[in-house]
């Protein structure tokens, strides 16, 4: 005889305030890792245009270089890639058997070091960007 158990709807908007930090790790990596995905696809567009000779892809680079959204995307694939990075290292810990009661802190940890990062790091991506 089988079990069910009622995990409510996805509608249900509240139950989100429940997960642990366990589960927003868990999607975050997943998250980011599609993410990462998509912007390979769009990298080997890119570079694609070498295909058609060196100038067109290096006038591709500069216009794409000179747009402030472009910039600003690069500082999220900087977060994403991050993220994915340093929950992906906790995690090898954690597979190792290592920081298995501090998951959450370690998860944190993760989530403080990457804002760190980011933030740090914004001045560089937008240099020579006119605003």
């Amino acid at each position: 005889m089988s079990q069910s158990y009622n995990r409510g709807l996805v509608e249900d908007f509240g139950r989100w305030r429940e997960f642990s930090a366990g589960m927003w790790a868990w999607i975050f990596h997943k998250f980011t890792g599609w993410v990462l995905v998509g912007y390979l696809f769009t990298h080997i567009a890119v570079l694609s245009t070498a295909l058609s000779g060196g100038d067109a892809y290096t006038a591709t680079i500069s216009t794409l270089e000179s747009l402030l959204i472009v910039r600003i995307l690069e500082v999220g694939l900087l977060a994403v890639a991050m993220f994915h990075i340093l929950n992906g290292l906790r995690l090898l810990l954690v597979d190792l058997g290592i920081g298995l009661e501090s998951q959450d802190k370690s998860f944190y940890a993760s989530l403080v070091l990457t804002g760190a990062i980011v933030v740090a790091s914004v001045p560089t991506f937008l240099a020579g960007v006119s605003l």
